[in-house]
């Protein structure tokens, strides 16, 4: 997330009330949200293993191309 310039508070808001849950690859599911960091839209997608438990944060990343991973309709 440092790496990336993606604040932990910003995370956890993600993971506290996500826009959407997504489903991906295996056990993996993407809390997403649409987000504004230096006065920037960006979509923060967090990929989360549902089976473990607790649920473990796999890996986080914001995007600007919000319409290629945002879902119309879920």
């Amino acid at each position: 997330m440092e790496r990336r310039g993606i604040p932990l508070a910003v995370v956890e808001s993600v993971l506290a009330a996500p826009g959407q849950k997504v489903p991906e690859h295996g056990d993996v599911v993407c809390y997403q949200s649409k987000v504004e960091i230096n006065r920037k839209p960006y979509l923060v997608r967090v990929m989360v293993n549902a089976t473990a438990t607790p649920p473990k944060v796999v890996t986080a990343y914001r995007t600007s191309k919000i319409n290629k991973y945002w879902k119309a309709t879920i």
